[in-house]
This record gives C-alpha cells, structure tokens and sequence, in this order.
C-alpha cells in the first residue's frame, strides 16, 4: 500500500491507495476508506504492476501522476439491513465528522419530526441526529462503528 501526504486548505491529510481497478481507485483518507473515480484509467502497458483485475489482488501502489486530488471522493456506503434505494426519500446527512455509535431506527419504521434517528460521536461527544421530516425510514447506509464525513448520507426518510 502507498502512502501519500497532502494539505488541502490547511488540513493535512494522510492518503493510502489500497488497489487501483481501471478508473477506480481503493484509498483510505485518514483512515477511512473511499471509492474514487479518476479521470483516465490507468495504462495497463505502461504500469503493469497498477493493473489490478481483482480485489483479491495485493494491494497496489499508484504513481503521484495520477490524479487522486482532482477526483471526487464517494464513501462507500455498507447497507446495515435490506433496504430500499438510497434516493427514495429525504436523506439525513452527517452535520460533521464522526462515528455512528447508535442507530435507533430500522427499515419500514416511521418516524416524526424531532425523533432521534442516530447517535453520532464528534470529537468525544454525542450528538442525536433528529429527523427533519416525518415518514418512513426507506434505507440505511451506514452501521455503527462506521466513520462518516461531513454530509454524508446516513439514511433516507421517505
């Protein structure tokens, strides 16, 4: 795995590129894993050892030419239970970084406007994550333990 050091507006971060498959890139931002989509896919013939074809694969390095800042980070969202599509509804997103300790809600549950949906720890404290609307939770995308950045999708209330 390779590791790389960047400052984006002040704020360090600490990239590690896990696997590179075609256009998509396996890295962990701090710690936390993304899926990112590069701009070219990398040339097979040039940079054979970058070539992953499956996941089982060792973990492969990419050079500093490849554009890992100018791709848009997407979280990898691990559904916690069957549900339905992640657009169905109004998403509840994360206000700020953190970890979901608590999710007190599952799939088909209705809730109301001011219910605590998620507990999620931001720097040592808790914060309750209430439901903006009232409805039907429709999906959840994250678990507990799970770290989520800042607007990232929690979960839909259709």
């Amino acid at each position: 795995m390779k590791t790389y050091k960047y400052k984006v507006q002040g704020v360090d971060y600490e990239v590690e590129i896990a696997e590179v498959e075609g256009k998509i890139a396996h890295v962990n931002v701090n710690g936390i894993p993304f899926e990112i989509e590069m701009q070219k896919p990398i040339n097979a013939a040039k940079h054979p050892a970058l070539a992953a074809t499956k996941r089982t694969a060792p973990a492969a390095p990419v050079t500093p030419a490849a554009p890992v800042q100018s791709a848009q980070p997407v979280a990898k969202p691990q559904p916690a239970q069957p549900a339905a599509a992640a657009g169905a509804g109004t998403p509840v997103k994360a206000p700020l970084p953190g970890t979901i300790n608590a999710i007190n809600v599952k799939v088909g549950d209705t809730v109301a406007v001011g219910d605590v949906v998620i507990v999620l720890e931001a720097m040592k404290m808790q914060n309750n994550i209430e439901a903006e609307n009232a409805g039907t939770v429709t999906s959840i995308l994250v678990n507990p333990g799970d770290s989520v950045m800042e607007g990232a999708v929690m979960l839909t209330i259709g």
